[in-house]
């Protein structure tokens, strides 16, 4: 019964997070088709903005909040501390229109991004309800038909009104409706939540958990640095290029992490049960699979990967073929230093991460600056590679240390 609960969990989390994963390429695809090439640069600055505010929306993030093994923070405490975050998103996401001089449509579909990514941050501590009393496969049930609502409803209005801010704003209406009558409708029906929040509660996940937020903003800056350099020195045209190229290695992450999830609740046993060979076996499985989708991945780009980018977007990307394959391997490099980071963070051992992420900041801050100002998209190429690649020999150096220790 409980194998048939995991497989049930598994598959819907895979199907979910799947829609999940591609909905960020069929926005893109769309907004190049109907809006052209600018406005998809747009979009893409867009995105890498609302994804280092969504690092704080999400703040100490599903994997704490599922391996919490003391349970000494109630589901309420994490649901309000996330209704503080999404305030942040807002306000900050304000500020950085303001500080960058944007003008008022570039910066109206910013903002308009940053709050549908605040609220699919705020569905993540609900997921993470549902995922710690087991039922993963309601969070993918939510994925899945918020995906494809979210993309219909993006094409009708853009199609209608070919207008990128509308577009954006029906995706802030589906997210809310979902939250509403379905993610807090299947938390009712398992826990009651009737309970007061406790607001020293609230700190405490601010305070316990800054590290893991700060591992995870720097991650989110250290992935999307290129496309910030390439924002200050180059125009959206050249933005939306590095984006199309970076679509199918970003999908290599999300595959990663969906891959992940459903062991969190395996890894925690393991680790309270003190059986840290099942965990090493566990997670070697894991890498293996990564490994192999990977290089599949670089072998599909290599053959025909600019061929069916140009067929996607309409854009000719016929000279970025090595480009595609070293930033896959890249991004091949960065999910296997994921996996390591998601056993760290399980063992609350994040202040490690922390010093490696600020090495890693340092790097991408310095190198995508120079390499991006001087040789465009092959010097952002350059820099995702120096950067993940640095990410995945700091945290084998560490984990196999770690491992020593508790073995």
């Amino acid at each position: 019964m409980k194998d048939r609960k995991f497989v049930k969990n598994f598959i819907w989390n895979l199907i979910g997070t799947s829609f999940s994963s591609f909905n960020s390429l069929f926005f893109l695809i769309i907004v190049t088709w109907i809006n052209g090439i600018e406005n998809a640069g747009i979009y893409s600055i867009g995105v890498a903005i609302a994804l280092i505010l969504y690092t704080i929306g999400e703040y100490s993030g599903r994997i704490c909040q599922v391996t919490d093994t003391k349970s000494e923070i109630k589901d309420k405490d994490y649901i309000f501390n996330r209704i503080i975050t999404f305030c942040l998103i807002v306000v900050l996401g304000i500020i950085i229109v303001v500080f960058r001089k944007y003008d008022f449509y570039k910066s109206s579909i910013i903002i308009t991004i940053c709050i549908y990514r605040g609220l699919e941050a705020f569905s993540e501590v609900l997921y993470g309800i549902l995922q710690k009393y087991d039922y993963l496969y309601k969070v993918g049930q939510s994925y899945t038909l918020k995906s494809i609502i979210g993309v219909i409803s993006f094409l009708i209005i853009d199609l209608f009104t070919k207008n990128l801010f509308f577009s954006c704003i029906s995706l802030v209406i589906v997210n809310m409706l979902f939250i509403f009558i379905f993610d807090i409708v299947n938390i009712n029906k398992i826990v009651r939540l009737d309970y007061k929040s406790n607001f020293s509660n609230v700190r405490k996940i601010f305070k316990k958990e800054f590290f893991v937020f700060a591992n995870s903003f720097a991650g989110v800056f250290i992935l999307n640095a290129q496309k910030y350099a390439i924002d200050g020195y180059w125009n959206d045209n050249i933005q939306a290029i590095y984006s199309y190229i970076m679509m199918p290695a970003s999908v290599i992450n999300l595959f990663t992490r969906f891959v992940i999830l459903p062991f969190l609740n395996d890894f925690k046993k393991y680790i309270k049960e003190n059986k840290i060979i099942e965990l090493k076996k566990t997670v070697k499985k894991i890498k293996i699979t990564i490994l192999s989708f990977g290089f599949f991945c670089i072998s599909i780009a290599y053959f025909i990967g600019p061929e069916v980018l140009s067929l996607i977007y309409g854009v000719k990307l016929d000279m970025y073929r090595i480009n595609l394959c070293f930033i896959i391997l890249a991004y091949i490099l960065y999910s296997l230093s994921y996996l390591d980071l998601v056993v760290l963070t399980t063992l609350r051992n994040t202040l490690i991460q922390f010093i490696i992420y600020i090495i890693g900041m340092i790097i991408t801050f310095v190198g995508s600056g120079i390499l991006v100002a001087n040789y465009e998209i092959d010097g952002a190429t350059g820099a995702c590679i120096l950067t993940l690649g640095f990410l995945y020999v700091a945290y084998k150096i560490v984990i196999n240390k770690v491992y020593k220790k508790l073995l």
